[in-house]
C-alpha cells in the first residue's frame, strides 16, 4: 500500500463530489479492489470516507468533513500558501508538503493565477547564506522526539566551550533571529531551559516516553529590558558598512561626514556581543565616544593584534 497514492486519493475526494471506484482504479492504475482496500485504509485513519451504490454512484468524504472552499478569500489563501512555502524550504517535511497540496486545492481555478501571483510577491527565506549542515537532521530528530514525547539525549556545549551531557523532555522547537532552539526540561537542571541547536552533539531520540508536565514557554521578548539597558555611542564608520550598520540602527541615526563616512549615534549595550559588533566592522569603524567604551575598544583590539605577532 503506496503512502503517496492514499494521500492523492484524499486529495481527490476533498476537491470532487464523488468520484467512482473504477475512475480511481485506471486514474492509479491498479485494480478496483486496491483502491477499495485503499478506502478502507483511509476510512481506518479517521477521514470518513462512504460509497454510495447504483447509477452515479461512488466514494465520497462526509460533507460534515469537508471545508468550503469560499470561506477562504484570495488574501487568505496567498498568506497561507507564503508561510508554508517559507517553512517547506527550511523543513522539508511530507506534512508540509501535503499541507500545501491541501491548501492549493482550496483555489479555484479562476482564481489560481492571481492568487499565485500574491503569493509570490513576498519571499520569505528563513534558511542561511551559510549554515550548520547538522541542523537539518536535528530539526528532524527534535520533531520526532516532540510527536512521541520521547526523551532526547545529547551533548551542550556551554557558552565558553565546556560540555555536559544531558536528558530532556522537549516540549517546543523555536526559530529566533535566524537560529533554531528548542525548549525542553532538562533532568540535570531540573528545570526548563532552552538549547540552541548549534551547540547541541551527538543527538538521541530514546526510546522512554515521558509524561509532558505543565509547559513553561521561554521568554523570547526582551525589547523592554533592552530599553532599559540601552545606550547610545558615536562611532564613524565608511560607507561601504553602511547596510551592515543599518541592521541595528534607522537611517534617522546618520549624519554625513564628508563624501565617504558617516556619523552615527549607535545603539550599544556594555558586554561582549555588542564589543564583537564593533569589531566586526573593522577598520571601517572608529568609536569616537564615550571615552571608556573606546578605551575598551583599543584594548580588544591591541589583544586581537598581539595573537597575530611572530
Amino acid at each position: 500500500m503506496k503512502v503517496d497514492r492514499l494521500v492523492s486519493i484524499i486529495m481527490i475526494l476533498l476537491d470532487k463530489k464523488r468520484i467512482g471506484a473504477q475512475e480511481l482504479a485506471d486514474m492509479f492504475e491498479v485494480s478496483p479492489r486496491t483502491i477499495y482496500r485503499d478506502i478502507d485504509a483511509i476510512n481506518m485513519a479517521g477521514i470518513p470516507v462512504r460509497s454510495i451504490s447504483g447509477v452515479g454512484g461512488g466514494f465520497e468524504i462526509m460533507q460534515e468533513y469537508k471545508v468550503d472552499k469560499k470561506i477562504f478569500s484570495t488574501a487568505d489563501l496567498s498568506a497561507i500558501l507564503m508561510g508554508l512555502s517559507s517553512l517547506s524550504s527550511m523543513i522539508r517535511e511530507d506534512e508540509l508538503v501535503n499541507a500545501l497540496a491541501k491548501v492549493k486545492s482550496f483555489i479555484p481555478i479562476d482564481k489560481a493565477k492571481d492568487i499565485e501571483l500574491k503569493a509570490n510577491q513576498i519571499c520569505i527565506d528563513l534558511s542561511q547564506w551559510m549554515s550548520n549542515t547538522d541542523i537539518q537532521p536535528q530539526l528532524e530528530s527534535i520533531k520526532i522526539a516532540l510527536q512521541e514525547s520521547r526523551l532526547l539525549s545529547f551533548e551542550y556545549a556551554g557558552r565558553y566551550g565546556n560540555k555536559t551531557s544531558r536528558i530532556v523532555e522537549p516540549y517546543q522547537l523555536v526559530l529566533k533571529s535566524n537560529h533554531w532552539y528548542f525548549q525542553g526540561y532538562c533532568h540535570k537542571r531540573n528545570d526548563f531551559r532552552l538549547f540552541k541547536l548549534s551547540r547541541i552533539s551527538n543527538l538521541h531520540v530514546q526510546e522512554e516516553i515521558f509524561i509532558p508536565r505543565d509547559y513553561q514557554k521561554p521568554q523570547l521578548d526582551f525589547s523592554d529590558m533592552l530599553v532599559t539597558m540601552q545606550t547610545e555611542i558615536i562611532i564613524r564608520i565608511h560607507k561601504t558598512v553602511m547596510d551592515r550598520v543599518l541592521d541595528y540602527c534607522t537611517y534617522e541615526h546618520f549624519l554625513p561626514d564628508g563624501d565617504e563616512h558617516y556619523i552615527v549615534r549607535f545603539p550599544f549595550i556594555e558586554n561582549d556581543y555588542c564589543y564583537d559588533i564593533l569589531l566586526s566592522f573593522g577598520d571601517k569603524c572608529e568609536c569616537l565616544e564615550p571615552l571608556h567604551v573606546r578605551t575598551q575598544m583599543k584594548l580588544r583590539i591591541q589583544n586581537i593584534a598581539a595573537l597575530y605577532k611572530d
